[in-house]
């Protein structure tokens, strides 16, 4: 007001040009003119009236047209303009429009602007968080924690609090999970579009790992769970900008809401389950949904029902089931390990990469984007064992797997007898059913480079009692088979003697009444 008043003193009485007045006021000469020619529309002159305080000047050169154009005109409901624009496909031109159907005296478009700006200040709000009914659901965590006490061990976990809020109608839901990674992350999204009964058209998250793998501000890249997610539910998933916390600023004021409404009075109860836990904060978040605005008319609830419910999307039929990606190399023996139990894959996909999806049920295993195999999901009782198919086992492998101790027993005899009685003293030893099977196909082998040699190398090794393919292929590289088989063992005489009893001892002190003398 300082400067004004020098104008006009430089101006109306000393008449200076406005160029001059500019200079020494440091001013424009086009303001210079403005204020001018507001003082004289006022019927303002030098000297200004001592009573005239600098309130009732700037009331007097500023405030004058804009009262005027006011109590010419009738002014809208603004409250019910600023609802209105939230619904979609509602302008303002569509609302000045029919503002001026019904005042025909009243502003044009751009005094109608101009003024619902004005009042749009006064609600604490700016013009970029108005959003479309039913567009954007906007998720985040909160900073603070709800503690939860395990009540076996006196332990105390911080539960972490997952905030989504409406955009047109702020509804707003929360719920505590355990952890932030992907499963919680998505199970709170989908028990939020659950509460909200629909799917709005955009999610807007924060950049955290279990949503983004790579925070972009032009094509930030999905966590593939997360994509799977949107895809399920046909919604687009827009990240916020990293470090721009006003592209979520609605979310970020209701996380500071939900910590002062919710999690402050809960900060001294103890908790010890999930489901308590989230009782409580159900509890809270209806009466902070319920409760009315401060600056306008209604709840988060009332608007909710009027702006965002009718236009929500329908759930899907099929509620999204979470699965969690991972990414190996197929062994050699073309099987994948997971969690500690190997799923096979066809065989031509050994030492290659693959994407594996893991969900409550099933292992899905996929090759450029197309599944190449598919388990049931052992539980973990069975780690360190394997699941394998037989149509993605080699042929050779198959065979291998499919033969038993009658086909080798078989394949035996068309050797001869004694390879024949070998191989079923080798399935009569204490060895595990498959070494077994090992020994018994390695001594068929041997068919093939010794040919009738080893029914003679089976037969000495019958004769000494030795069942081993290590014995057998002993007595081929020594060309034992070719030497006479030993003869039978000699029985020694027995010698007679008083302290040897002989088998009749043993057989007399088994009879009734018998008495064991011990000499």
């Amino acid at each position: 007001m300082r400067k004004i008043r020098e104008v006009l003193r430089l101006k109306l009485e000393l008449n200076l040009s406005d160029r001059l007045v500019g200079q020494s006021v440091q001013l424009a000469r086009s303001t210079v003119q403005d204020y001018v020619a507001r003082a004289q529309q006022a019927g303002l002159s030098w000297p200004l009236p001592p009573e005239l305080d600098d309130v009732q000047l700037e009331a007097l050169l500023f405030r004058t047209h804009e009262q005027a154009a006011i109590s010419a005109a009738h002014q809208p409901d603004w409250a019910t303009i600023d609802r209105e624009l939230r619904r979609k496909g509602v302008t303002r031109q569509l609302l000045w429009e029919e503002y001026r159907r019904q005042h025909p005296d009243g502003w044009q478009y751009a005094t109608f602007n101009e003024n619902y700006r004005k009042w749009k200040a006064t609600t604490g709000l700016t013009l970029r968080q108005t959003h479309r009914a039913g567009e954007k659901l906007f998720v985040d965590y909160a900073g603070l924690t709800l503690a939860l006490t395990d009540p076996r061990s006196g332990a105390v976990q911080a539960g972490q609090v997952f905030v989504a809020t409406l955009g047109a109608s702020e509804y707003t839901y929360a719920e505590v999970t355990r952890t932030q990674g992907v499963h919680d992350w998505i199970g709170s999204h989908l028990r939020a579009l659950d509460f909200f009964g629909g799917v709005p058209e955009i999610i807007v998250p924060d950049n955290l790992k279990a949503g983004v793998t790579h925070a972009s501000r032009y094509e930030p890249e999905l966590n593939r769970t997360y994509q799977e997610f949107a895809q399920h539910y046909d919604v687009a998933v827009i990240p916020a900008r990293v470090r721009k916390p006003k592209d979520k600023a609605l979310v970020e004021v209701h996380v500071q809401i939900v910590e002062r409404r919710i999690l402050a009075p809960l900060r001294d109860r103890m908790f010890f389950s999930l489901p308590e836990a989230n009782e409580a904060v159900r509890e809270l978040l209806d009466a902070l949904n319920r409760q009315p605005f401060q600056k306008r008319p209604g709840s988060r609830r009332s608007e909710f029902e009027v702006l965002d419910q009718p236009v929500l999307r329908p759930l899907p039929a099929q509620p999204f089931e979470v699965a969690e990606w991972k990414h190996t190399t197929v062994g050699l023996d073309y099987h994948v390990v997971v969690q500690g139990h190997a799923y096979s894959v066809p065989h031509q996909y050994a030492k290659t990469r693959v994407d594996i999806r893991l969900t409550a049920r099933l292992i899905e295993i996929y090759r450029s984007g197309q599944r190449i195999a598919v388990h049931h999901r052992v539980p973990e009782t069975l780690a360190r064992q394997q699941t394998t198919l037989p149509d993605h086992m080699p042929a050779h492998h198959r065979h291998y797997r499919e033969v038993g101790q009658e086909q080798l027993t078989r394949q035996a005899q068309q050797v001869g007898e004694a390879t024949a009685a070998l191989v079923r003293a080798i399935f009569d030893g204490d060895q595990h059913p498959e070494q077994k099977k090992r020994v018994a196909t390695g001594l068929l082998r041997l068919h093939r480079e010794y040919g009738e040699r080893l029914e003679a190398a089976c037969r000495r090794a019958l004769a000494l009692q030795a069942h081993s393919l290590q014995s057998v292929k002993s007595i081929l590289k020594h060309r034992l088979d070719e030497a006479e088989l030993p003869k039978a063992p000699t029985l020694l005489p027995v010698a007679q003697h008083s302290n040897l009893r002989g088998p009749g001892y043993f057989a007399e002190i088994d009879e009734p009444g018998a008495e064991r003398t011990l000499n």
